[in-house]
């Protein structure tokens, strides 16, 4: 499955940081700090990837799925939206 740091990754290869900031009106160093989590916050992938032209709720899904606590719960999410965005 697709990670938001390969959105954010993308994003990057296309525009320097401060753009993306000045773009989804955040604070100077938003990704930088998402960055080094290793995850962007759903709002912010969804809204990236809108402005990337890819599917924003794609992108909340995958994100919301990276930010919670390991469980068996999430385990099946991610297997089952893994298999609905290979599908699609």
């Amino acid at each position: 499955m697709q990670s938001t740091m390969t959105l954010l990754e993308a994003a990057l290869a296309k525009q320097p940081a401060p753009y993306w900031h000045d773009q989804l009106k955040l604070s100077r160093n938003a990704l930088h700090t998402a960055k080094a989590r290793g995850h962007l916050s759903p709002a912010i992938a969804g809204a990236l990837a809108e402005k990337l032209g890819d599917d924003p709720q794609k992108w909340i899904v995958i994100a919301a799925l990276e930010s919670e606590k390991d469980s068996a719960c999430k385990d099946t999410m991610l297997r089952r939206f893994a298999r609905a965005f290979r599908d699609s």
